[in-house]
């Protein structure tokens, strides 16, 4: 992976968000000034959703080094909590805006092996790291929705920023026949973002003014550049308000993540999420 700088970091993103929902319903309170819009109640005007999606990674990365490709065992790596938040706006009664945003950060310890040949001689290493990985990943869509009875269904385009890092120091130890093995301590600290177009689709259905059923997608492409890859993800589950303007969330989801670094040493990590999500709902 390679250095970056100059790119919006994400909490930049944030302070963006805040202004283009109330830009967005001040354009909405206009708008309903002169025709009164009737959207389906399976959709709010705004609504904040902040919670916790509940996983157990499955983490896989691997790359080229001086002595060979070493990669990580792939396995499941115990539950743990990713902060996540959303939020919508409806504008009229069939466009909007939707914002999702989680990071996973995660702290390991993995041992790597590898061999190779140089100047005609085998070589094979070993390495101990204690390890950071770093996943953000942000979208704003713009989507329209067709219906407006119970049951709704939503297009969606937009983007997607992601930043991929990964911190870490240990030591490498190398060894060829009839050769003393040596040791050698690294540090590291190499990070990517970019952003990449976005496509989502989402169904909602409205069984009373409490009760909802929802299910969404999504597709982020990367190509071009030292990065490439996907991020697919889906989930489905309900929503219940107890009271008019309050009510929880709960589903259940996957994300997969796929990211390519193309360099003199190529590099890929796979992450797979899935597991729950809940999240406490305010709508107006």
């Amino acid at each position: 992976m390679t250095r970056t700088s100059g790119t919006p970091s994400v909490s930049t993103t944030f302070r963006i968000l805040p202004v283009a929902l109330a830009i967005a319903s001040a354009t909405l309170s206009l708008a309903s000034g002169s025709a009164a819009a009737q959207a389906s109640p399976a959709l709010d005007r705004i609504s904040v959703s902040a919670g916790g999606f509940y996983v157990e990674p499955k983490v896989r990365a691997e790359g080229d080094t001086d002595y060979g490709r070493v990669r990580t065992p792939e396995g499941e790596d115990g539950h743990t909590t990713l902060p996540r938040v959303k939020a919508e706006l409806l504008i009229g009664d069939s466009h909007g805006l939707s914002f999702d945003y989680f990071r996973y950060h995660k702290s390991y310890s993995p041992e790597f092996a590898g061999s190779t040949v140089v100047d005609g001689q085998n070589v094979s290493a070993t390495a101990r790291a204690d390890a950071k990985l770093e996943l953000d990943l942000a979208k704003l869509a713009y989507k329209f929705w067709m219906g407006k009875g119970n049951d709704v269904f939503g297009v969606g385009l937009g983007a997607a920023y992601y930043r991929a890092a990964i911190k870490g120091s240990g030591t490498v130890t190398a060894s060829a026949t009839g050769v003393p093995s040596q040791s050698v301590d690294f540090r590291g600290d190499e990070s990517e973002s970019a952003f990449a177009p976005l496509v989502e689709l989402a169904w909602r259905h409205a069984f009373s003014p409490e009760w909802r059923m929802v299910a969404e997608a999504s597709g982020i492409k990367k190509n071009g550049g030292n990065v490439n890859g996907h991020i697919y993800g889906g989930s489905i589950g309900a929503e219940w308000f107890p009271a008019k303007n309050v009510g929880l969330a709960l589903d259940y989801g996957i994300q997969k993540i796929s990211l390519n670094h193309d360099s003199d040493h190529d590099a890929s990590v796979d992450v797979r999420l899935k597991g729950p999500s809940a999240y406490l709902k305010v709508r107006f």
